[in-house]
């Protein structure tokens, strides 16, 4: 089947699955509907594939949402929790690493065949709470087995956006949770040709990421672009929500045509591992979440979005259509992955490579 026509069918599935999850009332539909619709279809074996292109427009319009939100009210608050986004950084190294010596014992016998040193690059970089792509980068340049990385990461991924949304909605209907988000972005129409400047800039942006060779410059990029005119309180147009929408399907559909059925074969008993470790993570993360809202004052709802293991497009989006403290879920997922970027394969060369096997 011609790729044109295979994309244009997975959309088609995406769609339908996404006007399903809104007629049931599940948050953020447009993700999670595609997403597992996606994913069961590929499973299935059906001829599933996703456009990068697409992705990236995905990406790029999420992006420039949340950068709306930084008024310059929004980003006083933020900076003033500098020492909370620390925190949240060594909190995610720190737990990144206990997971891949996790993964190192359980799966000791199932690893036997690798290497010691390729074992150790396996399970660590398996562990790290970063993007998948990324990890699987710098996993390769260790010496690891990428494909197990990368399974490990798609895993995580999946476990976390299809969980974690469900539980901040249950929590919002069974606490009377009310919107957390300080502002709302600004302005809240779509305007013209605002909307088309907007559009420039933020495109100038995800470019200048990408010619620098930056990690996720799609997202980044445009967040950054649009961050920046908001704080210095130029505001040109809001995102229309339809184009938010759209953007979560892309992304939805580009996690789930991850689970083919060679994927599932490959490695069962890891692929396990890793969903049972990511829950252990989410439980951790929501303890260190309690702990820091005591002492930031902010709500732990929103702390949990912004110390989870999951994507840092997929729980923004989470934050922003729940309105549960988009900027602040925002600033903490960036810095993390830009600290985990710098730091993971630093800390694994000096500790990583010499602990036991």
């Amino acid at each position: 089947m011609a790729p044109l026509l295979r994309t244009a069918l997975t959309l088609l599935l995406a769609w339908l699955a996404a006007q399903a999850c809104v007629a049931l009332g599940t948050p953020i539909p447009w993700m999670i509907g595609p997403l597992l619709a996606t994913a069961l279809a590929s499973m299935a074996g059906l001829p599933t594939r996703s456009d990068h292109a697409l992705r990236n427009a995905g990406q790029w319009t999420i992006g420039a949402a949340l950068g709306l939100y930084f008024t310059p009210e929004v980003t006083a608050l933020v900076a003033s929790l500098w020492w909370a986004v620390a925190l949240g950084v060594a909190w995610a190294l720190a737990l990144g690493a206990g997971f891949g010596v996790w993964l190192n014992r359980a799966l000791r016998g199932q690893l036997a065949h690798l290497a010691p040193a390729e074992r150790r690059a396996t399970t660590y970089f398996a562990g790290a709470v970063g993007g998948a792509s990324e990890m699987t980068l710098l996993a390769e340049r260790a010496g690891a087995r990428t494909d197990l990385v990368a399974a490990a990461h798609s895993v995580r991924m999946a476990v976390v956006v299809l969980s974690m949304p469900f539980a901040m909605q249950w929590v919002q209907q069974h606490w009377q949770l009310q919107a957390l988000d300080m502002t709302p972005p600004m302005p809240r129409d779509a305007e013209w040709p605002g909307l088309l400047w907007l559009l420039l800039a933020t495109g100038a942006g995800a470019a200048a990421m990408r010619l620098t060779g930056r990690a996720n410059p799609w997202f980044i990029g445009p967040l950054l672009a649009a961050m920046a005119l908001t704080m210095a309180d130029v505001h040109l147009s809001s995102v229309p929500s339809a184009l938010v929408n759209a953007a979560q399907l892309l992304i939805g559909v580009s996690l789930g045509v991850r689970f083919s059925r060679q994927f599932l074969r490959a490695a069962p008993r890891w692929l396990a591992a890793a969903a049972l470790g990511t829950l252990g993570m989410m439980a951790a993360c929501a303890l260190f979440a309690v702990v820091l809202a005591w002492a930031t004052g902010l709500h732990p709802v929103t702390l949990m979005l912004a110390t989870s293991p999951g994507g840092i497009t997929e729980m923004a989006i989470t934050a922003k259509v729940l309105r549960l403290g988009a900027p602040v879920v925002t600033a903490f997922q960036v810095c993390r992955l830009v600290a985990v970027l710098l730091l993971v394969e630093p800390v694994y060369r000096r500790w990583g490579a010499v602990r036991p096997s």
